[in-house]
């Protein structure tokens, strides 16, 4: 309700004023006298959409937006100098993905050549390249422009935002004002250095596993080539520290890994799938024959296929207490113990005692293998402190060290180290303080033509993340062209559906595995506590929950005046009024909904 509606309705009650209230006082105030739109019905106005991120999420953004809003400027912002978000800033050593490679790509845009079932980093980037340069989306891309400032101007119901472009050593400020603001940034993009005392007293080489200091694809090799007699640490046990440890263990003299947390190593995702092409297990290497199959279109199509539904069936595996729980510990547990023969006392160490999927769950290929080479050791405790020359552990043991290697992760807590400011002056930190809330991880209450993907509660812990991104940026799509097609100023959730949605989070996740005591960064990276990273559900449940928007849920303002119709125009389409276009549109195949035969019983 505006501001002059409230006054109109205090101006006219009796008990704001008893005794200067009479019945020609009464009478409601005179609408102002409607007038026709001066449109066609789908002459549709101008919107502008900016997108920040050119990950998985901003390069689907800037191929959907376009696709399915006419009229639309779409321009993609991203502070880094090239496509590809997390598979652009990280390089490490073993970089690669820890789900089936053909499950993780659009379902529009598949790729019948991944070189390995784990696809590498190079070549993740490489296909998003090739993404963009196939839907025409490069020239919507602003590389180098950071996202400094984004604030919601209630008169004007637009985001004006604030970018530092850096281009040819020169950096420059601007502002761009727009409809709709679209955040692709991801939860895994600020990454951390540990929380230990004493980090910067280190005169040998350190690095993050998110910041290697290598340019181009694959050159890491070339950087640790004179390795061969250095003794390098590599801190924490989590997915990057899982492709690290044994990708750099045949380059280094020694290698230590410090492992303060338990974690559980899984068998090969979709194996079962794979297993009908070969054996070998683990990190399996196409051949140029598995590729020449793949080409056969509908081969390939029942081999993904049957992947995506392997992948998708463990979620059962996240609920307490299930067959599916209790049988994947037990067998997770003696697959460890069995690849850790050499060194079998390492399982009583990292073998947990809490749930499967507790925290991320990965495979881990070669990993586990590694640790029992001669040159590795295991250092089941927490690093206390750095010193000049090593480290220092919670025990006192002091150890010197070349290289010291953090893999110790990214700030999960959905803190962004740029003001994003909604309605009456809120910035998003604040709203999300102390734990973030969302409606259906697409939007927040309280600002309005704001939509995200990969938010909190954005991902999920079995089954397609590629999947559940597309149902994220098609909600904001819809959205926009809602807001387009009924000439709405803006369209924000309401504040009670945002809390029922919090609701339910909170009756959810008790039920699941995830609220079981280990740290992760599903937890923001305590080890109890609010799940924010995760949908409280299955990756198809997330498809389903976001396939039908419930407008309901949400406020509008509209353009101009107060009719709810004005968006119908002056009774024409754009064929009719400009003798441009086709004039029977809905005889389109594209158009006709064509119902299946029943088939006789």
């Amino acid at each position: 309700m505006s501001a002059g509606t409230h006054h109109v309705l205090a101006a006219t009650d009796p008990k704001a004023d008893p005794e200067a209230f009479n019945a020609s006082d009464a009478a409601p105030a005179p609408s102002p006298a409607f007038v026709l739109g001066d449109f066609s019905i789908d002459e549709y106005k101008p919107m502008k959409v900016a997108v920040i991120g050119a990950g998985f999420s901003g390069v689907l953004a800037g191929i959907r937006f376009r696709q399915h809003i006419p009229n639309v400027d779409v321009t993609v912002y991203d502070k880094n100098a090239g496509v590809g978000g997390t598979w652009y800033t990280n390089r490490y050593p073993g970089l690669a993905c820890d789900i089936p490679s053909h499950t993780y790509q659009y379902t529009f845009e598949p790729r019948t050549d991944w070189s390995a079932f784990y696809a590498p980093g190079p070549e993740i980037r490489a296909y998003l390249n090739h993404v963009v340069d196939k839907y025409k989306v490069r020239p919507l891309i602003k590389l180098r422009h950071e996202l400094l400032h984004a604030r919601y101007d209630d008169p004007t119901s637009k985001w004006h935002i604030r970018i530092r472009r850096s281009v040819d050593d020169k950096v420059e400020e601007f502002e761009d004002v727009v409809d709709v603001l679209f955040a692709g940034v991801g939860g895994l993009s600020r990454w951390n250095w540990p929380d230990v005392e004493g980090l910067k007293e280190f005169k040998g080489k350190l690095i993050h596993t998110a910041e290697w200091d290598v340019e181009d694809d694959g050159a890491w090799q070339e950087g640790v080539k004179d390795w061969k007699d250095k003794k390098v640490a590599v801190i924490g046990a989590g997915s990057s520290a899982l492709q690290v440890v044994p990708a750099l263990q045949p380059y280094v003299n020694k290698l230590v890994n410090y492992v303060r947390s338990k974690t559980w190593i899984s068998y090969t995702f979709g194996g079962k799938t794979l297993g009908k092409l070969s054996k070998q297990g683990e990190n399996y290497h196409f051949t140029e024959e598995d590729k020449a199959k793949f080409r056969d279109t509908e081969y390939y199509k029942t081999f993904r296929h049957e992947l995506e539904e392997e992948v998708n069936s463990v979620h059962t595996s996240t609920i307490k207490g299930s067959a599916m729980q209790n049988g994947a510990r037990e067998a997770f547990a003696q697959m460890m113990r069995t690849r850790l023969e050499k060194k079998p006392w390492i399982a009583d160490h990292l073998i947990p005692d809490y749930p499967v999927a507790c925290r991320r769950l990965t495979p881990g290929p070669g990993y586990l293998e590694a640790l029992c080479e001669d040159n590795v050791e295991f250092v089941p405790k927490s690093v206390k402190r750095f010193t000049e020359k090593g480290l220092v552990t919670d025990d006192g043991q002091t150890e010197d060290f070349d290289v010291i290697i953090c893999c110790t992760g990214y700030d999960t807590t959905f803190q962004y180290p740029f003001p994003i400011i909604g309605r009456g002056g809120v910035t998003l930190n604040q709203k999300w303080s102390p734990h973030p809330t969302t409606y259906l991880a697409c939007c927040v209450d309280g600002f309005p033509n704001y939509f995200f993907s990969l938010g909190p509660n954005g991902a999920v812990g079995s089954g397609s993340l590629t999947a559940v991104i597309e149902r994220h940026v098609e909600f904001a799509v819809k959205a926009t062209k809602k807001m387009q097609r009924e000439r709405l100023r803006s369209l924000e959730v309401k504040e009670e559906a945002a809390k029922d949605f919090d609701e339910y989070l909170e009756n959810y996740f008790p039920s699941s595995v995830y609220s079981e005591k280990c740290r992760s960064w599903y937890k923001m990276g305590k080890e109890e506590g609010r799940i924010v990273g995760l949908w409280p559900g299955s990756c198809m449940h997330a498809i389903r929950a976001l396939e039908h928007p419930r407008w309901e849920d949400f406020n509008y303002e509209r353009d101009v005046g107060t009719n709810r119709f004005r968006w119908l125009g002056d009774g024409s389409t754009h064929v009719e009024k400009y003798f441009d276009g086709e004039g029977a549109f809905y005889l389109r195949d594209e158009e006709i909904d064509f119902p299946p035969i029943p088939k006789d019983e």
